[in-house]
């Protein structure tokens, strides 16, 4: 159980690192925020397995994990269509 968990959390931690070295790009960021959320699941996967078939809650992380990264790839599509980069410096967030 132990090696899951450090593997895990290894995961996590790479795609933070990621997420702070990629800010360049909007889609690299979204692309480590993705990670991030997949190893939280592996991470709520492995726990939950020591509960004997108790996934409902992992099927609703799911979801709203597809959810979150649905709309992520929208704002991203907007972005590119009003700016015509992914730049994360290009727009500024003030006007």
């Amino acid at each position: 159980m132990s090696m899951f968990f450090v593997f895990g959390c290894f995961m996590f931690f790479s795609g933070c690192l990621s997420f702070s070295i990629k800010r360049k790009h909007l889609l690299l960021m979204l692309l480590s925020l993705e990670f991030m959320v997949l190893s939280l699941y592996y991470l709520l996967f492995s726990y939950l397995s020591g509960f004997n078939n108790d996934y409902f809650f992992s099927m609703i992380f799911l979801t709203f994990s597809v959810c979150e990264g649905s709309l992520g790839l929208a704002i991203l599509v907007s972005l590119m269509r009003s700016h015509g980069n992914d730049y994360f410096q290009s727009f500024s967030v003030l006007w």
